[in-house]
């Protein structure tokens, strides 16, 4: 099977190509090299016969469409995005761009490479998307893949808009579509302006970690690698037309996480204090959702995946990859918005 992977050279995307490499997948990977992605991330599988790589721009179609005739891909994985709610709120017209209009490209550019290979019944075009467009949950209950979107941030309406260009291409066109939600994600290779890279680098430094408002709003945490595993699982697996939920069923307070982000330093890498006294509040980001929480019931019971890797085992990973890897984050500290407090309005 190959895979064409928009976003492959970013957090995420490259996590799915080095996963469906050493699964014995081929691998095409298209990327723009934005800020956040980095052919680092992939330098490990990048000699494999089974790995090509394609600088373009999604919103490009006719780079898109040459792409696609040149590789002939078997399912379209489309990762790329832009993710940062912070950025988002300072600079929404990127996103609206990449998310929105990007993905109109990358969904036209399928149907007639589609329509040309005489509709295979075995191809996909699998959207990948966030939990954040389900909006802001209360202190009970969990999004499923029929909760309303109700979206409050730039980045998050322009994920739903995405969604439903997608859903709207399968139901008006037929294209065979599966769509993916997951939640937060971190592990190794992740972009130092996530709240989990920013609080181990801040740490080490000996700077003050920033925590927004009170620290009370609740993420449900995804290690990577567990998400590139959900994802190749339903882009060979899933049926068409069909949505899935992926969560980590790791729900923490962003002030837990942190308080447990600072233990583990404590132990791997003491300094003169305990970093948590680091800790600082600042000024809340507006619209700040309070809390998300995934049902991956469907996907457990549908494909059989379920997350593998507990919080405290996913933090202990990342944490020592961090430490192990200073090369590839020191790389990064010069990259537009890196250590700056984005996203005030």
């Amino acid at each position: 099977m190959k895979l064409l992977v928009t976003g492959g050279a970013g957090f995420i995307g490259s996590a799915v190509v080095r996963r469906a490499i050493r699964q014995g997948l081929s691998i095409v990977n298209l990327d723009k090299l934005t800020y956040a992605g980095s052919l680092t991330n992939v330098a490990e599988v990048s000699d494999s016969a089974r790995y090509a790589f394609e600088q373009a721009d999604i919103c490009d179609r006719a780079h898109v469409d040459a792409i696609l005739t040149r590789h002939q891909p078997d399912a379209i994985m489309h990762l790329a995005a832009e993710s940062h709610v912070d950025r988002s709120i300072d600079g929404p017209a990127a996103f609206i761009e990449t998310n929105i209009t990007g993905t109109y490209t990358m969904l036209e550019a399928a149907r007639a490479y589609w329509t040309t290979q005489g509709k295979p019944a075995s191809f996909r075009f699998h959207h990948i998307s966030t939990d954040e467009v389900f909006g802001s949950l209360g202190p009970t209950g969990k999004f499923t893949e029929d909760t309303p979107y109700d979206p409050r941030s730039p980045y998050s309406a322009s994920k739903a808009a995405s969604d439903h260009l997608v859903r709207a291409w399968h139901e008006t066109y037929g294209l065979p579509v599966v769509l993916t939600n997951c939640s937060n994600n971190y592990g190794p290779y992740h972009f130092p302006e996530k709240l989990i890279p920013v609080v181990i680098l801040r740490a080490l430094a000996g700077a003050p970690i920033p925590i927004y408002g009170k620290g009370d709003n609740i993420r449900d945490w995804l290690y990577v690698e567990d998400h590139a595993a959900a994802l190749l699982t339903v882009v060979q697996k899933g049926a068409i037309g069909r949505s899935y939920n992926i969560g980590g069923e790791n729900e923490a307070t962003n002030l837990e996480l942190v308080h447990k982000i600072c233990a583990i330093l404590d132990e791997k890498r003491p300094g003169n204090r305990p970093y948590a006294e680091q800790i600082t509040f600042v000024t809340d980001r507006p619209g700040h959702d309070q809390r998300y929480a995934i049902d991956p019931s469907r996907i457990s019971r549908e494909l059989g995946w379920r997350p593998s890797v507990t919080l405290d085992e996913g933090l202990e990973r990342t944490i020592q990859w961090f430490l192990d890897h200073e090369g590839w984050w020191r790389g990064l500290e010069n990259r537009e918005g890196v250590g700056k407090r984005l996203g005030q309005g």
